[in-house]
């Protein structure tokens, strides 16, 4: 890779954007010369590489594949006279159909070895975010206001039907098969897929868009509800405040459009959707990249949809986390992205590996990852690496076409846009897998879940038998279908045969049915049976769901009395705080609830206590309306914790979260209160530098791996896992990656990290970050007219890129425009700061390590203290 031979200051930092140095006074001509002699050694390099595209007037950057994989750009949009590609589909005579964002239908005609045919379609209909060829129509799903739709021959947004009528091979017939509410915003109507069967049609809807009245079927349940058990708090900056369950949706419907029925719910923005050859459903969520930093954000991630599924997308801080059990969670959780198309490799010419492989689509960051997952009992576990990638590759939509090959538009807010095409010519077998090798325990355990399925959606008495032998499941899937089978039923029917159940993960399931629909009859008996299960016997999992049905009771039927507050508190109060931080967070907020004895005190040492920003954000809301318990030292030392917290980063709504909550717990105090605490509830203080917390420390050393490892093969003492915790802290660890359930994601989860890595991998991975860069965090470096900025692409619109620089903090974004870039290139330089670890001795070191190895499953006894 080129070297930076001019001493142009190319490589990242966690400090400010990275330009040319005025002090060097070199004229913009003598820059540009030495700049042309970089560019023309990048150039040299890039023809060499392979897997390497040169994308310097493209529509998207240069490609980097698995070996064996080539990209071609196909066409190039012209902007003025076509718009910005946003949706894909495939006729019967393999021609491409597109739809630009903001205007017409086009058709592709491919030719080998030749341009391809591109013509407009001559209907007076587009902005459609979803196409579908199917039963001798064009199906187009319209994201748009009437105002938008004015010049064209649209109604509305929602569902239409095109058919040529005259057999002139051009769209005449429009019909208006599903009319959906005017929404403002990119949160509206998406995909639509066939069936696996080939008789129905699966649509997509994100959180703007209203549920129709006609979606009078399905298997969702109508109770959905909000659910908070301390209440919520909308989005920092009030985005999207008043839009409230059931979120984003999935329904299907007749080829004519009738017989709507809704399929699953609880999405935040789906852009599309894809059936595997088993006929099972799939989705890539959005996340919310404002909560970014908060306990409350949910990361991009791959949802297995599964009949009448919930998945807890609620406004502000509201969003379910995966573990309660009235949502479904996800396969993987992929990071922050902007989720658009999907699809199966089923049918390309690929490696086996990949034909298996959902291929998904993140706009944002440029990236097409291919998503591996393999059967866990009725559901799916996954994980994914970088398909094709490029800076920027705004890639909106794929199809995997009959020639094998797989297609993808970039595009969307009027950036440049263009097709490609994704072809395989290495040397492993493309002949598809013939012999279905899943396991006969994955198939029976897969179409028990169907069986109860079937009960979804209608009464019949049938179901109850099947679905109260399967609420107490192993299998997470199974015991979801068998609770959604009974909640269809008339409660009367099998209320008893609940109440009757022995076993605590059946009790649990059971309780959280008729919670949900709203059985105050047997309030009283399923609290009791609730209280009466031994919480140390269960697994976290189990307790988890425990606390979270607890919860629903109280919401839906009534909140406890005397003495069912007394009986709960003795099964939970002595188990906070715990050592799981999932765990410790779902206790305090039941604790709260339950106003137990210190618990003020136990939460606000968590508050202190605790290594993760997440988890001490999460003590504090759940404070913020406690009225009774305090003293003045906590008082101080809960409102000390918001100046304290000032180094702390996250997402564009992250400061006004921390303030609201401040704000409503200054509502709760006294007059004689706010005297007391003085200069502690004036002015929010000012983010300080994230890296702050490493300024008092001095350097030990600069450590290699070469150096450290003989000092680390001296030491023979038992490592300490809390000291490691605390050290992981220091050293910024949590603030970019994950651990156990906690810290950010802007950098790899590092939970698995002893299954995958030894520990030279690890040392090397933390003190030589340049040695091996992954390419889902890889930076960009952008060479312009004014200087050289690195980071990564976040987010586009029109001819503006917003880049990250700083992974500390990753809400902040520096402009390029599009017309400013002379080169772009991939970093050689990691992201991640270097000498993190300079200011820490081998013994701190090795117990660093060590947490690190325990995957959070270390014994923390100073949370028993």
């Amino acid at each position: 890779m080129f070297t930076n031979r001019w001493h142009f200051p190319l490589a990242p930092s966690p400090g400010p954007p990275h330009f040319f140095p005025q002090s060097e006074k070199v004229s913009m001509s003598l820059m540009k010369f030495f700049l042309s002699l970089s560019l023309l050694a990048v150039s040299l390099v890039e023809a060499l590489a392979p897997g390497m595209v040169r994308g310097d007037e493209a529509p998207a950057g240069s490609f980097r594949t698995p070996a064996g994989f080539s990209v071609d750009l196909i066409y190039k949009v012209p902007s003025a006279e076509q718009g910005s590609w946003v949706s894909l589909c495939v006729d019967p005579k393999g021609r491409i159909l597109s739809s630009d964002q903001y205007g017409k239908l086009y058709r592709i005609t491919l030719a080998d070895g030749k341009a391809p045919h591109v013509e407009q379609l001559k209907i007076n209909i587009g902005l459609a975010q979803g196409m579908l060829y199917a039963f001798d129509s064009l199906y187009i799903n319209i994201n748009a206001t009437t105002g938008q739709l004015k010049k064209t021959d649209a109604q509305g947004p929602g569902v239409y039907r095109l058919t040529d009528t005259t057999g002139d091979d051009q769209y005449d017939k429009i019909e208006y098969l599903v009319p959906l509410k005017d929404q403002a915003g990119e949160h509206g109507p998406h995909a639509l897929i066939l069936s696996p069967d080939g008789k129905k049609i699966y649509l997509c809807n994100g959180n703007q868009t209203d549920l129709p009245e006609s979606a009078t079927g399905g298997p969702v349940p109508r109770h959905w509800g909000e659910d908070h058990l301390l209440g919520r708090m909308p989005d920092g900056r009030g985005f999207m405040s008043d839009r409230l369950a059931p979120g984003g949706w999935i329904c299907r419907m007749d080829p004519d459009g009738s017989n709507l029925e809704l399929m699953a719910n609880g999405f935040r923005n789906e852009y599309d959707i894809a059936f595997n050859p088993a006929g099972e459903l799939f989705t890539y969520d959005a996340d919310m990249e404002w909560d970014i930093g908060t306990p409350w954000y949910r990361p991009t991630r791959v949802n297995h949809v599964i009949s009448g599924a919930e998945f807890g997308w609620r406004n502000g801080t509201g969003k379910f986390p995966d573990y309660y059990p009235d949502t479904f969670g996800a396969v993987v959780n992929v990071g922050p992205g902007s989720p658009t198309g999907i699809v199966f490799g089923t049918g390309a010419r690929f490696p086996v590996k990949y034909q298996e492989s959902l291929f998904i689509s993140d706009w944002s960051y440029g990236v097409i990852y291919a998503v591996h997952m393999t059967p866990q009992g009725a559901t799916y576990t996954g994980e994914f690496e970088s398909f094709v990638t490029a800076a920027p590759m705004a890639v909106t939509d794929l199809i995997i076409h009959p020639d094998g090959n797989m297609y993808f538009a970039v595009g969307g807010r009027r950036t440049a846009s263009g097709l490609y095409r994704v072809r395989y010519t290495g040397d492993e077998s493309t002949q598809p897998k013939i012999v279905n090798d899943e396991a006969k325990e994955t198939m029976a355990a897969r179409s028990l879940r169907h069986q109860l399925e079937d009960f979804h959606g209608h009464v019949d008495p049938a179901a109850i038998k099947p679905a109260i032998a399967n609420v107490g499941s192993a299998d997470r899937a199974i015991r979801y279908a068998a609770r959604i089978a009974l909640e269809w039923q008339p409660v009367e029917q099998w209320r008893m045969a609940a109440l009757a159940l022995k076993e605590p993960q059946a009790i649990i399931t059971a309780a959280v049915a008729l919670a949900r629909c709203g059985d105050k009859v047997t309030e009283a008996d399923i609290t009791k049976k609730l209280a009466e299960i031994d919480f140390t016997s269960l697994s976290e999992a189990t307790q988890l769901e425990l606390l979270r049905a607890h919860e629903l009771v109280w919401l839906r039927l009534a909140a406890p009395d005397a003495p069912q507050r007394a009986a709960v508190l003795k099964q939970l109060d002595a188990q906070f705080p715990s050592r799981a931080g999932l765990l410790n967070r779902e206790l305090a907020l039941v604790l709260c609830y339950l106003n137990a004895p210190n618990i003020i005190d136990r939460c606000v040492a968590q508050l202190q206590l605790s290594s993760s920003q997440e988890d001490q954000i999460h003590y504090a809301f759940c404070l913020r309306d406690m009225r009774e318990g305090w003293t003045d030292d906590l008082r101080r030392g809960y409102f000390q914790w918001f100046f304290d917290v000032a180094s702390a980063r996250g997402g564009a709504s992250f400061g006004g979260f921390l303030s609201n909550i401040r704000d409503v717990a200054i509502a709760n105090l006294s007059e004689d209160d706010k005297k007391a605490l003085g200069e502690l509830i004036g002015a929010m203080p000012a983010p300080a530098d994230p890296l702050a917390d490493l300024a008092p420390r001095k350097q030990v050393a600069e450590w290699t791996v070469a150096t450290l490892q003989p000092e680390l093969a001296k030491i023979t003492d038992a490592p300490n896992f809390e000291r490691g915790r605390e050290l992981t802290a220091v050293a910024q660890c949590f603030k970019c990656h994950r651990f156990a359930g906690q810290g950010g994601i802007q950098g790899p989860d590092l939970t698995a990290t002893s299954q995958r890595f030894n520990d030279t991998d690890m040392l090397t991975s933390i003190l030589e970050p340049n040695k091996e860069i992954s390419d889902q965090y890889q930076a960009t470096q952008f060479l312009t007219d004014n200087g050289a900025i690195t980071g990564r692409v976040a987010n586009l619109n029109g001819n503006t890129l917003n880049i990250v620089t700083n992974m500390l903090a990753p809400g902040d974004f520096t402009n390029i425009d599009v017309g400013d870039i002379i080169e772009r290139r991939p970093s050689p330089v990691s992201m991640m700061p270097s000498g993190l670890l300079d200011t820490f001795t081998p013994a701190e070191i090795h117990d660093l390590l060590a947490y690190l190895r325990s995957g959070g499953n270390a014994s923390h006894e100073v949370y028993r203290q």
